[in-house]
């Protein structure tokens, strides 16, 4: 897809800019805020980095998601989570103008997913239903059972399975016979957080199983939400590290790209 996508943008007149926001120091948001220059510079997208202190005023960041807003270079703005408690998530992600807004997470792009109509997606359930749409696997009719339900994955995840005429069900940790709800399923995906949680016997004969988790066991290895073991039933299952990762950061470069193609068509007009 990275090369399809390369192709794309070599073949436009201008060119397309994200802009990626790193506030504070945590750790594994450095790694992932390289990891996603690296994939700009690896499609030739422009890519802006801005990196504010961990006590950055939430003003700060406020005013720099607005000059980015009326900046023409910019076509997508990337404000990398977690924020620092003192910074109101919500705030800050509605600053962003919907039609910049590649990560997917503000109130009208998810609004539009709720409703079928085309809309910029959160990446990483983009990049899941782009992942069974490559391995042909349909959707349609199928019974999906998705383990999670935060407004980055849960919600949006079951959103665009039911738009593709699956039959949904959203577990959580309220959901009594969790287990019996899983081995229901034809397609299981979980992204609850928890290192090796869904089980070979939670997994129905032959269904497709999507890991979302990036956990660490009790040795300190990058494990998923899935055991191992879900291999001795599942047709299909994808690995931690590797799988859903990449195709996340995949998906926000394509929708940058979609972001500036949707801009520049409006403005040819």
């Amino acid at each position: 897809m990275r090369e399809e996508l390369k192709e794309k943008i070599a073949a436009q007149a201008k060119k397309i800019g994200l802009a990626v926001i790193l506030v504070g120091d945590d750790p594994a948001s450095q790694v992932y805020v390289r990891n996603k220059i690296k994939a700009c510079e690896e499609v030739g997208i422009f890519s802006f980095a801005y990196r504010l202190p961990q006590d950055a005023k939430e003003s700060e960041l406020l005013e720099l998601i607005a000059s980015l807003n009326e900046d023409e270079r910019v076509h997508g703005i990337l404000v990398q989570l977690p924020l620092p408690k003192h910074i109101d998530t919500d705030r800050a992600l509605k600053a962003i103008l919907p039609e910049k807004d590649v990560d997917g997470f503000g109130a009208e792009n998810l609004g539009l997913l709720a409703k079928g109509t085309p809309a910029t997606v959160s990446c990483t359930p983009f990049g899941v239903m782009k992942l069974l749409e490559r391995e042909g696997i349909s959707v349609a009719g199928k019974r999906a059972v998705v383990l999670g339900r935060s407004n980055i994955v849960g919600k949006p995840m079951a959103m665009l399975l039911l738009n593709a005429d699956a039959t949904v069900t959203v577990c959580h940790s309220k959901t009594k016979m969790l287990k019996e709800i899983c081995a229901e399923a034809d397609i299981l995906i979980s992204a609850i957080g928890k290192a090796n949680f869904v089980t070979e016997d939670m997994i129905k004969e032959n269904a497709v199983v999507i890991d979302v988790g990036i956990n660490r066991n009790e040795n300190g290895k990058l494990c998923g939400d899935v055991h191992p073991s879900a291999a001795n039933k599942a047709s299909y299952l994808t690995p931690v590290p590797g799988g859903v990762g990449p195709m996340t950061i995949t998906m926000l470069l394509w929708n940058t790209y979609y972001a500036a193609v949707r801009r520049e068509n409006v403005i040819s007009r």
